[in-house]
C-alpha cells in the first residue's frame, strides 16, 4: 500500500439513547452532512460507551441503536459517502483499548473534568467502575484505530481529544524507534526525487533549529503527495520531521463545532431529560400541538397586551427558522399587540414541519426495510475493520506480540 493524497479523515460518534430530536439535527447532524461531502468520514454508534453508564439497564440499547441509525439516514447521512458502523462490530477497537490501557497513567484519567462532573451529576448510578473511568481511553481507541486526523467536537469535549493526542504521543515515543529506524529513513529518502529529498531535509532543519511551524507544514505537505512511499516509510519520515520516531498512531486534532443554538420548547437547551423536544420523526399534528402550547412572554396575559419577543421562547425558534421579513413582523406585531401569540407561532410551525417532512419520509422507508439497515452497518464495519486490522498489525508488531514469525 502507498500513501496518496486523500481527503482528511474524520471520526465522530453518538451514544444510542433512542430517537433523535431537532437539537441533535442542528447541533451535530447538519455538520456531519457537510463533512461527508468533503472528508473521509467515519460515523459510529458507540454502543460500548452506552454501557459505561448504563451497564445495569442494557435492554434498550439494541433498540436504540437502530433508532439512531434510522434517524441518521433520514437526516441525510449517506452510506455511499461515509462509513456508518456500530462500535462493537469492530473488535479491534477493544484490543487497542486494552493495549493503550497498559501505558496510560491512571492520573491522566482521574484528572478528566468530565469524570468528576458526571459522577456528581449521575448520583443514581454506581459509577465506581473502570469502564466509566476509562471511557475517554476507549474514545481515544475509537479515534486512533482508524487514524482519524480530525474529530468534530464541542468545546467541552476538547479535553478528550487532547487526551487522545497525549496517548498517541506517548505510544509513539515508546515504540516509534527501533534498530532499523535510521536504515528505513535513508531508504525512504532515497525513494524521493533528489530535489524533493533536498527540500525535505532543508525544511526539517528549519523546523528543528528555528522552530518554524510553516516549515513543518510545507514538509508535511510535500510528504503527502509522495505516492512512491510505502505506509511504513511515510510514517517514519513523518516522525523524523519532528525529531521523533515513527508516527504509528497519528495525533488527532479537534475540529471545534459551534454549540447547538436550537432551544427546547421551554427556552432551555433541547433535551429529552427536560421533556422539551421535537423529535425528527414527530408527526405534523404533534409539532403543531407542541408549538401552539409553548409558553410565551408572561406579560401577554390578554391578546391586547403588548409583549417583548426577547422574553419569549418562541422568538428563539424564530431566530433559527424565520426569514428577516417574518422576524420584523414578529418584532413589531408582538410589541404593539398587533398579532396574537398563536399568529406568531404559525410561521414556526410551518417551517419546522417543512424541514421535517423529507426526514419523516426517509425514516418511514428505512423503518420498512430493516434488512437494509443491517446491510449498511455490515458494510460500514467491514470497511472500518480493513483499516483497523492494518493499525493493529502495526501496533502488535511494535509492542512485541506479533507471533507470526518463526519460533527461535
Amino acid at each position: 500500500m502507498t500513501i496518496s493524497s486523500k481527503k482528511q479523515r474524520v471520526l465522530s460518534g453518538m451514544r444510542p439513547t433512542g430517537r433523535l430530536h431537532l437539537g441533535h439535527y442542528h447541533g451535530v447532524l447538519k455538520n456531519w452532512l457537510h463533512l461527508q461531502n468533503d472528508h473521509d468520514c467515519y460515523f459510529c454508534i458507540v454502543d460500548w460507551h452506552a454501557l459505561t453508564t448504563h451497564y445495569e439497564t442494557v435492554q434498550a440499547i439494541n433498540v436504540h441503536v437502530w433508532e439512531v441509525l434510522i434517524d441518521w439516514l433520514a437526516a441525510g447521512l449517506d452510506a455511499n459517502k461515509a462509513h456508518i458502523f456500530i462500535q462493537s462490530q469492530v473488535p479491534e477497537t477493544a484490543e487497542l483499548h486494552l493495549l493503550l490501557s497498559m501505558l496510560t497513567p491512571l492520573g491522566w484519567l482521574e484528572r478528566m473534568p468530565t469524570y468528576k462532573e458526571q459522577r456528581e451529576k449521575l448520583t443514581d448510578r454506581d459509577l465506581s467502575t473502570y469502564g466509566f473511568l476509562g471511557y475517554p481511553l476507549l474514545q481515544a481507541a475509537d479515534i486512533l484505530i482508524v487514524k482519524a486526523g480530525v474529530v468534530p467536537v464541542g468545546e467541552d469535549q476538547v479535553v478528550h481529544i487532547e487526551l487522545a493526542r497525549e496517548i498517541a504521543r506517548r505510544f509513539n515515543h515508546l515504540y516509534g524507534k527501533d534498530e532499523n529506524f535510521n536504515t528505513i529513513i535513508q531508504q525512504a529518502l532515497a525513494r524521493l526525487e533528489p530535489k524533493q529529498a533536498e527540500q525535505y531535509s532543508k525544511l526539517r532543519k528549519r523546523y528543528l533549529e528555528k522552530g518554524e511551524p510553516e516549515a513543518l507544514q510545507k514538509a508535511q505537505t510535500l510528504l503527502k503527495y509522495q505516492t512512491q512511499l510505502t505506509t511504513v516509510e511515510f510514517e517514519y519520515l513523518e516522525g523524523y520531521l519532528e525529531g521523533k520516531g515513527r508516527i504509528i498512531l497519528p495525533e488527532p486534532q479537534a475540529l471545534l463545532t459551534e454549540a447547538a443554538k436550537l432551544p427546547g420548547l421551554d427556552g432551555q437547551k433541547m433535551s429529552k431529560s427536560y421533556g422539551n423536544t421535537i423529535m425528527l420523526r414527530e408527526a405534523p399534528e404533534s409539532v403543531t400541538h407542541k408549538i401552539r402550547t409553548m409558553p410565551t412572554d408572561p406579560a401577554r396575559i390578554r391578546r391586547t397586551d403588548p409583549g417583548e419577543p426577547e422574553k419569549c421562547p418562541v422568538w428563539d425558534l424564530h431566530k433559527v427558522y424565520s426569514k428577516p421579513d417574518v422576524k420584523e413582523w414578529v418584532q413589531k406585531g408582538c410589541r404593539s399587540a398587533g398579532i396574537g401569540c398563536l399568529e406568531c407561532k404559525q410561521p414556526v410551525i410551518d417551517a419546522i414541519n417543512q424541514e421535517l417532512q423529507p426526514i419523516r419520509e426517509r425514516a418511514q422507508y428505512y423503518e420498512q426495510n430493516p434488512a437494509l439497515l443491517q446491510d449498511i452497518v455490515a458494510a460500514g464495519a467491514e470497511a472500518v475493520r480493513t483499516e483497523a486490522k492494518k493499525t493493529m498489525a502495526e501496533v502488535r508488531q511494535v509492542v512485541g506480540i506479533n507471533y507470526r514469525g518463526k519460533v527461535d
